[in-house]
């Protein structure tokens, strides 16, 4: 209590918690932050069309997106994860664009930013030590933030501001993975010149419904999955981005052993150990639905377990459970996919209990 009563307290977002959530533990603040998604979604996609102060730095954006050049989109951790989907959006319409882990960049890439067109950099925090030092060694003006922290250091620093409107978050990444992708890919859409509200509202309104019916089967999908050695999560495009949400999310919440890989990397790499001692989460979404499906009947044929979501409904089997999830348009499947992998750790928890305690406070943000 004496450090706390010497210093400023750095609460989470700039804003002090209230009494019932300090009171919480792991995974109340889990469930509570899960189900906040579609009223958070919902807010930042008003805010994103109606806001004159976003619709101006858009319109800044697209002016130094015209530039020669990839359009690149920095993140770590689920920041990282948040970037895949507007990537993919600018990638399928034409537009050279890339997901960077910001760590990596800073020590290895960052000679070569002068080629960029435009850098969008998303955190949460606005506090992570690598992308405070990209901002501070940026040179050029063709840089935007993706942000939840409005008091931070990163928001301090850059011009071009886009806030991801999630609230405070106590817990894994839940609500503001989804808002963050949702900024990226409104963000990409208005670069390419797209509309893109009625595809948001679709996709938030999808989210809501599914939210509560995926989230009342989690005890079953738990009971499947149980006894697990590996848990490996595969998605393509937009859904890539959930599938290394969701393992974070997995690893953070319950200590449990998750990877995340793409569809192409998963059948040509770890599909070649699955037995019985594997679950494997395939996300069978989009464009490229049927190899979801493919590669789930190869697991099935090994001997492994596989949880497979997709826009089919399907006959669950010994060691196939379906979880339907309607569809979106493209690349909100980015978030859609996410349903069924935060209702299992929300079910692991219950059952098992919560690794990670509630994180009130910053900490010390090192590299």
């Amino acid at each position: 209590m004496e450090a706390a009563g010497n210093r400023e307290r750095r609460w989470i977002s700039g804003v002090e918690p209230a009494p019932e959530l300090l009171s919480a533990n792991g995974t109340e603040i889990l469930e509570i932050e899960c189900r906040e998604q579609p009223q958070r979604l919902r807010d930042l996609i008003r805010a994103y069309a109606e806001d004159p102060g976003i619709g101006s730095t858009m319109r800044t954006l697209r002016h130094a997106a015209g530039g020669r050049g990839p359009i690149l989109l920095l993140g770590m951790g689920a920041s990282f994860c948040s970037a895949i989907s507007g990537a993919v959006l600018l990638q399928t319409h034409g537009r050279p664009s890339f997901t960077v882990d910001a760590g990596e960049w800073l020590h290895y890439g960052a000679s070569t930013w002068d080629d960029a067109a435009l850098s969008i950099l998303l955190t949460t925090s606005g506090e992570s030590a690598e992308l405070v030092e990209l901002f501070r060694r940026a040179t050029r003006g063709e840089l935007a933030l993706i942000c939840n922290n409005y008091q931070s250091t990163c928001w301090g620093l850059a011009e071009n501001r886009l806030p991801i409107l999630a609230g405070p978050e106590y817990g894994n990444a839940t609500k503001t993975y989804t808002n963050a992708t949702a900024a990226a890919v409104i963000t990409a859409s208005e670069l390419l010149g797209l509309p893109w509200r009625e595809d948001a509202e679709t996709a938030a309104e999808t989210f809501t419904t599914n939210l509560d019916r995926i989230f009342s089967i989690r005890a079953e999908l738990e009971a499947f999955c149980r006894g697990a050695a590996n848990t490996e999560i595969v998605g393509r495009g937009a859904a890539y981005g959930g599938a290394v949400m969701s393992a974070l999310c997995i690893r953070e919440i319950t200590g449990h052993r998750a990877a995340a890989h793409t569809g192409a990397g998963f059948r040509h790499g770890p599909n070649l150990d699955v037995d019985a001692s594997h679950v494997a989460i395939i996300f069978a979404l989009g464009r490229v639905a049927e190899l979801g499906v493919k590669l789930a009947a190869e697991c099935n044929r090994r001997g492994g377990k596989v949880v497979l979501v997709s826009e089919q409904d399907r006959e669950p089997t010994e060691r196939l459970f379906p979880v339907h999830v309607d569809a979106v348009p493209e690349p909100w499947e980015g978030i859609t996919a996410l349903l069924a992998p935060q209702a299992l750790t929300l079910a692991m928890a219950e059952r098992n209990g919560c690794r990670l305690p509630p994180r009130f406070e910053y900490g010390v943000m090192e590299q």
